[in-house]
């Protein structure tokens, strides 16, 4: 005998999920990828660096004003071989060159020529040495396998066109056990500001579903004093 459907059951079908939506208590089963848009402006052939030091590097930037405790956090000691991906500036790419030494390198990799000929010009006029300025494309880091150590990733995930060719680019180039440090918006509906909420793509949890399901193990999250809309998050290759 066929079962009825009660006539009420789709009116508070739909009222549970509005209710579901309101609390930000929705899964993202399938998050689309960033789109290219988002990374057009980096690619223009007259792109003002200083327009974006002047954003990148303020101090009502969390991942700025807190750096010296992120850099801690990252574990990257001298003689350490780092990749900086989406290097931007080179805020990190210096960071990293002083800690490194003589004895590390640190590859700035970015898809954006404009900021890669930045930090070549740094490197020459403080004469580094440690330092290559590495052209990425957005499905590769264009790193060679097993050649770095630590991978980081800062501000940049939800940057990713491709996730899946990108992470699986960065466990190529990652030596045994070698690190991959994520650090990234929360993305929190009801909590987020509206302007996060529309640039990041997905939050923490797809992120972190998404590097796990692409060989790397979660090692833990680090809290940083000064993060109150940024994360850090830590993952071993398998």
């Amino acid at each position: 005998m066929k079962q009825r459907v009660p006539r009420q059951l789709p009116a508070l079908i739909l009222i549970f999920a509005a209710i579901a939506c309101a609390h930000g208590e929705t899964t993202e089963t399938a998050p689309r990828a960033a789109s290219p848009d988002l990374n057009e402006k980096f690619l223009a052939p007259d792109l003002n660096v200083g327009q974006w030091v002047n954003t990148f590097e303020v101090e009502s930037r969390e991942v700025y004003a807190a750096r010296m405790e992120v850099l801690e956090a990252t574990g990257v000691k001298a003689g350490s071989r780092v990749a900086d991906i989406g290097a931007g500036t080179g805020l990190y790419t210096r960071l990293f060159s002083e800690t490194v030494g003589s004895e590390g390198w640190v590859y700035a990799v970015d898809i954006s020529p404009g900021f890669l000929e930045h930090i070549n010009d740094w490197a020459a006029e403080e004469t580094v040495a440690n330092v290559t300025a590495v052209l990425g494309r957005t499905d590769s880091t264009t790193l060679a396998p097993g050649s770095i150590d630590v991978a980081f990733v800062c501000d940049t995930y939800h940057h990713f066109e491709t996730p899946e060719a990108m992470l699986a680019s960065i466990k190529s180039s990652l030596a045994a056990d070698g690190t991959l440090i994520v650090v990234d918006f929360e993305r929190i509906p009801g909590k987020t500001r509206e302007w996060l909420l529309g640039h990041v793509r997905a939050g923490k949890e797809v992120f972190r579903n998404e590097i796990e399901a692409s060989g790397f193990t979660f090692l833990e999250e680090v809290k940083i004093s000064g993060f109150e809309e940024n994360y850090f998050i830590k993952f071993r290759k398998r």
